[in-house]
């Protein structure tokens, strides 16, 4: 999965990454995947800003590239490499996101992720979690960022796999994240390059969502 590896018929692999390394630092895939996202939440009747949404992190391996100082172990999932801490909307859109060492905890990875959400979205003002994110948590972000961050858990009488409320809806998106051939590990020596890709992957997505046709009886 290297630069130099690009299709025969892209150019070549310098001018391409020249124009990925400037669209990061300018802050371009931000704002094509923000101008895109709102695009999408109001062809399916929503406010192109969003009031809600959920918080999950996901733990994927590294590759060689990935430099020793940025990636860790995560001792809960097993996986050595680096973590993806998520915030999305009740649609599955992504609206933060910050990659880390996997070593780092949810609780700990949470804190900038949702301040960074704050900043971002000014109307966000519930957010749905797992077990993880429960404790100090909690106070903390409805003390600082004025966000109530509600913790949805599993009975204790429930066994197998449960589908739980809002929780799936940010499971779904790193399912979709994974059919990306570039997310399926990190390969980023810059943890900036590994939320340019994934931002880049929403970003497809969504433009293929918005060529298609709407359903019949659909407004």
């Amino acid at each position: 999965m290297s630069w130099r590896a690009m299709p025969a018929d892209f150019p070549v692999w310098g001018r391409v990454y020249a124009f990925f390394r400037r669209w990061r630092e300018d802050g371009l895939f931000a704002e094509f995947h923000g101008r895109l996202r709102g695009k999408v939440r109001e062809r399916e009747g929503r406010e192109a800003e969003p009031s809600a949404g959920i918080i999950d992190a996901q733990s994927v391996r590294a590759a060689a590239t990935v430099p020793a100082a940025s990636r860790g172990y995560d001792g809960g999932k097993k996986v050595p490499g680096r973590k993806r801490p998520f915030v999305t909307d009740t649609l599955g859109l992504l609206l933060a996101v910050a990659v880390t060492v996997a070593n780092v905890g949810d609780r700990d990875a949470a804190m900038p992720l949702l301040q960074r959400l704050r900043s971002l979205h000014r109307e966000i003002t519930l957010v749905w979690a797992d077990g993880g994110y429960t404790g100090g948590l909690v106070g903390w972000a409805r003390e600082k960022l004025a966000l109530t961050l509600e913790v949805v858990k599993r009975t204790d009488d429930t066994t197998g796999f449960v589908v739980l409320p809002r929780r799936w809806v940010v499971e779904r998106t790193f399912s979709w994240l994974m059919h990306s051939r570039r997310l399926a590990r990190d390969y980023e020596t810059l943890t900036a390059s590994s939320e340019a890709m994934i931002r880049w992957s929403m970003v497809t997505r969504m433009s293929r969502r918005l060529a298609r046709p709407r359903a019949a009886g659909r407004h």
